[in-house]
């Protein structure tokens, strides 16, 4: 449906150009959703694969088993859009202390994303209103550290940004001029608490939305696809926060930008709503395909570690600590597991022998040991954008 009220512009004066700043009306849009039989459909597609996946998750012996990987994979695809190199394996590197083989202000970037992610979503387990105070949590720990330290971690911004060109009088896009942002922020999260709206389409427009408001100096692609992790979460989608966007945004990435520009300059709601659940269709129905090859990846381990002549007591709790981190040390296995250093080690050794571990180093001393294909399966797509 093509709208003409979807928002409105504002010429201002930046640098001495005059610049048209679009502030978007307030959500839901008027007239409302046309929900078609088509996008009925798709929705209806979409509550079900999340279903399944939360059905599947219900069958861990542990629930936050897949959760450690699963949000440091999310953390280095959804950086991989912004541009950074770092990779799932770098990440997991540089946590235990190996300096990774790439830039640091990438590895740092997707560090302070996990930061930003976990902060959110254990703040909404503690009971605090998904909130623009939270959002503005959330951005403090994502430009804590490295490139955009210096970008008003944590506030709204004060000056005019702008999307593609040199400056905003080129710009592709400008959002709302910065005395709005907090007025259209405001909006948004009382529409964030709307109860008549069905999650899923509140997460879609909501996403689009703030991404139109780009209420911050950096960072916003990012937090706004936090945005949606946290929403879900919020609203009881799943039970455990396991679906995460930025795969299929990723693969997608020039018809995710090509339709929340259409959003802007025609209100068509539909069309981003209709890629926004297939998305989330997409991302859930993956998301259980994973989650079940990797329970009988584990199932499978386990047993050949039990039925070894080579098992020992010790192998098993390391074996259940690698399902969780896949790449680790001998440090790591003595601070956190409460065993000693030669039981660690000839714990290690009895999963390298067996072939469910093996040595990432080469070298005699602080050798990194990594769960093979536990890290391949999660790796998937998870290569740095070209």
């Amino acid at each position: 449906m093509i709208r003409q009220n979807s928002g409105t512009y504002k010429t201002t004066t930046v640098a001495g150009e005059l610049v048209r700043a679009f502030v978007p009306s307030p959500l839901p849009p008027v007239p409302p959703i046309d929900m078609t039989s088509e996008l009925n459909r798709i929705m209806e597609k979409a509550l079900l694969a999340c279903g399944r996946l939360d059905g599947i998750s219900a069958l861990l012996p542990d629930p936050t088993i897949f959760l450690y990987a699963y949000v440091r994979r999310e953390a280095v695809l959804s950086s991989q859009i912004e541009g950074t190199q770092s990779s799932l394996s770098d990440l997991l590197l540089f946590e235990i202390k190996e300096a990774p083989g790439v830039p640091f202000d990438d590895v740092i970037e997707v560090s302070n994303y996990v930061a930003a992610l976990n902060h959110g979503l254990e703040r909404l387990a503690s009971g605090f209103p998904l909130s623009n105070r939270l959002i503005r949590e959330v951005h403090s720990k994502l430009m804590s550290r490295g490139r955009g330290a210096d970008k008003l971690p944590g506030k709204f911004r004060k000056s005019q940004n702008w999307i593609g060109g040199t400056r905003p009088g080129n710009a592709h896009f400008v959002p709302p001029l910065p005395n709005m942002v907090q007025h259209c922020m405001s909006d948004l999260e009382i529409y964030i608490h709307n109860t008549n709206t069905p999650t899923l389409i509140k997460v879609a427009l909501a996403h689009a939305q703030f991404e139109t408001i780009h209420p911050f100096l950096d960072g916003n692609g990012r937090v706004g696809r936090l945005l949606i992790a946290l929403m879900l979460y919020n609203d009881g989608v799943l039970n455990q926060p396991l679906l995460y966007l930025s795969l299929y945004l990723k693969q997608h990435r020039e018809e995710y930008y090509r339709l929340l520009d259409v959003v802007r300059t025609d209100g068509n709601w539909e069309a981003w709503l209709s890629f926004a659940l297939e998305c989330i269709e997409q991302t859930a129905s993956g998301a259980v395909d994973t989650a079940d090859r990797l329970l009988k990846l584990f199932a499978s381990d386990e047993q050949r570690i039990r039925s070894s002549e080579l098992n020992i007591g010790s192998s098993l709790r390391v074996f259940s600590f690698l399902r969780e981190r896949p790449i680790v040390n001998i440090d790591r296995l003595v601070k956190d597991l409460g065993i000693s250093f030669p039981t660690a080690s000839k714990a290690i050794s009895v999963l390298n022998t067996l072939g469910v571990t093996r040595e990432l180093t080469g070298k005699q001393r602080n050798r990194v040991y990594v769960y093979d294909k536990y890290l391949s399966i999660l790796n998937e797509e998870t290569h740095p954008m070209k």
